[in-house]
């Protein structure tokens, strides 16, 4: 599938998980952050819905998620994260490697991902992240490559305090390689609080300039879309 319909997708696909309030099983509560998770409908796993309040504005948030260069110095998660190719504004493949996890029980893997931004009314935004084949880095022999089955970032204003943030994020990686299921259910809801954390963490000492990065003026309709 074409890079932007593949894109435009994976949002209507992330703009249902965010509706849906049915079947979700709580998983880990920890400092104001909640891990929720549901079996996917994508492989044989689960399917994470991460919630907590950032004191950011929603642009600022989107615009931080959103820039690769700074994400290795904030995200404990990753050794590597590059824009490999840029395709327009608000779209972008990208190269992760991640550190090991669970101790060393769960080897670096990477991942080759379409990232995109969209606008909705209201000041929401969508950050979609999935993963695709991208000639220009096939999968190595050092790193098992993982694979990300329509992820995102949903980010709007809180509506008691518009100057703090309301993040959704939904995560269903597929791992890949020989481990068991039961290793990373064990492993992933404590490791999701610590992205959340490690955002708030980074964007203290990260600021980001109003009007910069991947925002600009170009808003949809959420409810109007297709």
């Amino acid at each position: 599938m074409e890079y932007k319909a593949l894109a435009q997708q994976t949002v209507q696909e992330i703009l249902g998980y965010y509706q849906d309030t049915s079947g979700w099983k709580l998983n880990k509560t920890s400092k104001k952050i909640t891990v929720a998770s549901k079996a996917s409908k994508k492989f044989l796993g689960n399917l994470y819905r991460v919630e907590g309040i950032i004191p950011e504005s929603t642009s600022k948030l989107s615009d931080f998620l959103c820039k690769p260069e700074n994400r290795v110095t904030w995200d404990k998660s990753l050794k590597v994260c590059n824009m490999v190719q840029k395709i327009d504004s608000d779209m972008f493949i990208c190269h992760t490697i991640t550190q090991s996890f669970a101790m060393g029980s769960i080897s670096p893997r990477d991942f080759i991902d379409l990232v995109y931004l969209k606008h909705y009314e209201g000041n929401m935004d969508v950050i979609i992240s999935t993963s695709v084949n991208f000639p220009g880095y096939p999968p190595s022999s050092s790193y098992i490559r993982g694979y990300n089955h329509c992820c995102g970032y949903i980010c709007s204003p809180l509506q008691e305090n518009p100057t703090h943030s309301k993040l959704v994020m939904f995560v269903q990686t597929e791992m890949r390689g020989k481990l068991a299921p039961s290793v990373i259910e064990a492993t992933m809801p404590s490791n999701l609080v610590s992205f959340i954390l490690n955002v708030k963490d980074g964007l203290k000492t990260h600021k980001i300039p109003s009007g910069s990065g991947y925002h600009h003026n170009g808003h949809s309709s959420f409810l109007n879309k297709k």
